[in-house]
């Protein structure tokens, strides 16, 4: 199995074959002592091998098992993603029912993020009848009418007369659903 550390090394030398130590611990953040060890653990392990170009210098090449590794860390980090992709946009058809059984039905989005796209997903596949989504690029544009969901993390909170505002992002850090599906997990 593989570490975080040797797997960020393993996705350098893949992407980069004339990467020597020194550019490689530069990348990572590493002492070139710490850089050195990971190497030589993957070497030992079977992830790497060494190809000597000429007498100071030297090629890191993945194996077929280092290929192997790196693509199979690379598939399960993406179906977690995914995953948690799923779980955001639950959280937000919660947070939108809550919102549209006391009433709501005009949405006010502010922000450009990627869950602007959840909540319309949101909204369009939990039929939520009645509902208009509206994109507005400031919120003084948001009417007494509906609920701003702000789409962004944001410095201080927004002060709006007669305007309800919710901040999605904080919301869905307050899930209590989410916060258990987030627990840290080996990849």
């Amino acid at each position: 199995m593989m570490d975080e550390r040797e797997f960020e090394l393993i996705n350098i030398i893949g992407g980069d074959l004339g990467s020597n130590q020194r550019e490689i611990s530069r990348q990572m953040n590493l002492s070139l002592g710490m850089t050195n060890m990971l190497v030589r653990r993957l070497i030992t392990k079977g992830y790497l091998r060494i190809q000597q170009l000429n007498k100071k210098k030297v090629e890191y090449l993945l194996t077929p098992k280092g290929f192997s590794e790196k693509m199979r860390k690379s598939v399960r980090y993406t179906m977690k993603t995914i995953g948690s992709i799923g779980l955001i946009r639950q959280s937000i058809a919660r947070l939108l029912q809550e919102l549209y059984l006391e009433g709501t039905r005009t949405f006010y989005m502010v922000g450009s993020s990627d869950l602007t796209v959840l909540i319309e997903m949101a909204v369009r596949e939990d039929a939520l009848t009645g509902c208009v989504l509206i994109k507005i690029d400031d919120p003084a544009q948001a009417k007494e009418d509906g609920v701003l969901l702000v789409c962004r993390e944001q410095a201080e909170p927004l002060t709006l007369t007669g305007i309800r505002s919710v901040n999605v992002v904080e919301e869905l850090a307050k899930d209590e659903l989410m916060i258990g599906q987030f627990a840290p997990v080996a990849v």
